[in-house]
């Protein structure tokens, strides 16, 4: 048996390539839109993907199991479980509770383990040709590493109203009559790792045990004890914050993904035709340099969108293809670069990108507005922004500002002074660069805190200087 793990570390995300070497069959789980990486591990073990599958209807990112079914002929399944209300829109085999994919000497057998979601699936895999008795457990959103699934994310960003509370007395009852029913051998590889929005503390290492969990994990003694309760309490207290976009990929994974087929390379396009299609607004430059970069100029109305770990997240904060239907132009120094960024992209849902120019001279120039940490205290400002999760905000923040995530703040500006200046910041200015940028883009005028909160922490704890006598 063959088990690969395909990891994103923009959106800490964990795909699973599962194949039968006797047969030459392969099944992927969790799979992302850009599906190459899956088609690739296939040619190279002499395998064909013949089903893909999926724990739940995710939040974080637009799955790909109907791009990869598509692109290969699989047949592709998902949970039937949930009720009425948590039922796919598309076209799939239904997987309910014990039912099992059969890839020559390889079961794969559905649990339903509902908490994270009502219709979340895990998946025991039993290596045939190798024991009798499963040994790996494809835990999606359920168990990670050190952690759980979030349970509140349907009230976060899905519209639910106290839906977190059924939602963590079902995660306790899944832990209690499914996981730690399991033998405390069997491998657990969890569909996220540290950084996701998907848990509050999600540990770094890639896979565990169910024994070590049992063991060590913070909710283990609240099982051992049967206190319900105190797991309720300790699991939703100090969730992260839910990215707004998550509302948009809930919905559009439960209708369906749109399959995008091979997409064609993208194209460098000529900087005077940029030019002229931004005085139209008839295109959204996205400038993808650091934070630092951006500061010494950019192009005028531009996102700020750093190529990098964080692209697909970064993006879906300031792109909203539901309302943003100008497409994108990228700045990337090469064809491969920005043929890598708008993968990232994908992974979020953002497809419209018309190509990609390799600098910005001739384009309109605009420079963003910067403070100095120690000019913010006679600085009059309409309202100072901290743009970090809440919980950073309530560990330390500047006195007076108001608290409102990048990942949230377009999607409520009703919340934002309509008239003045807003002074923004983050911890360090890397995304309070991307929220600024999408903040000017509809008008708003900002001034960046240089070097934010960091800055500006350093500043109040630095000894007065003393002049010399």
């Amino acid at each position: 048996m063959l088990i690969e793990r395909i990891y994103d570390e923009d959106l800490a995300q964990a795909s699973y390539f599962i194949g039968c070497q006797a047969k030459g069959e392969a099944l992927v789980v969790d799979p992302r839109r850009d599906i190459a990486v899956y088609q690739d591990l296939a040619a190279a073990n002499g395998m064909k993907i013949v089903a893909v599958t999926e724990t739940h209807i995710h939040a974080d990112f637009l799955s790909g199991t109907r791009e990869l079914a598509a692109a290969t002929g699989a047949t592709a399944y998902v949970s039937g479980e949930g009720g009425a209300d948590w039922q796919y829109g598309f076209e799939a085999e239904r997987l309910n509770d014990n039912d099992e994919i059969v890839l020559g000497n390889i079961t794969v057998k559905a649990l339903h383990t509902p908490g994270h979601t009502p219709e979340h699936l895990s998946f025991l895999i039993t290596d045939g040709a190798f024991a009798d008795k499963p040994g790996y457990l494809l835990s999606g959103d359920f168990v990670f590493s050190g952690d759980l699934g979030r349970p509140d994310l349907l009230d976060e960003a899905a519209g639910g109203v106290d839906t977190r509370f059924a939602g963590a007395k079902q995660l306790f009852a899944s832990l209690r009559d499914k996981f730690l029913t399991l033998p405390d051998h069997v491998q657990v590889h969890p569909g996220h790792g540290a950084g996701s929005a998907c848990g509050k503390a999600l540990g770094a290492i890639p896979s565990s045990t169910v024994g070590y969990e049992r063991l060590y994990a913070w909710w283990g003694p609240y099982l051992a004890a049967n206190d319900e309760q105190g797991f309720i309490d300790e699991l939703l207290d100090g969730q992260p914050d839910a990215h707004a976009y998550f509302a948009r990929m809930k919905r559009e994974n439960r209708e369906g993904p749109a399959v995008m087929g091979e997409r064609a390379p993208l194209a460098e396009l000529n900087t005077a035709d940029v030019a002229a299609d931004l005085a139209a607004d008839k295109v959204i430059f996205v400038d993808t340099r650091p934070n630092n970069e951006v500061h010494e100029g950019t192009v005028a109305r531009s996102l700020n969108i750093p190529a990098g770990k964080s692209t697909a997240s970064f993006g879906a904060w300031v792109v909203n293809p539901e309302t943003d239907k100008n497409p994108l132009v990228l700045l990337a120094p090469s064809q491969t670069a920005a043929q890598e960024m708008w993968d990232h992209l994908v992974r979020v849902g953002i497809d419209n990108v018309a190509g990609y120019v390799s600098g910005v001279e001739g384009l309109p120039a605009s420079t963003p507005k910067l403070i100095q940490p120690e000019e913010l205290e006679g600085f009059d400002a309409a309202m100072v922004l901290d743009v970090r999760n809440r919980t950073e905000h309530a560990a330390g923040n500047i006195p007076g500002s108001y608290q409102l995530s990048g990942g949230r703040v377009m999607w409520h500006l009703d919340e934002l002074p309509t008239e003045g200046t807003i002074v923004s910041y983050c911890q360090s200015g890397v995304r309070n660069s991307v929220a600024a940028s999408a903040l000017r883009r509809a008008g708003y005028d900002v001034v960046e805190l240089d070097g934010s909160y960091a800055a500006w922490a350093a500043r109040k704890k630095a000894p007065e200087t003393v002049p010399a006598s």
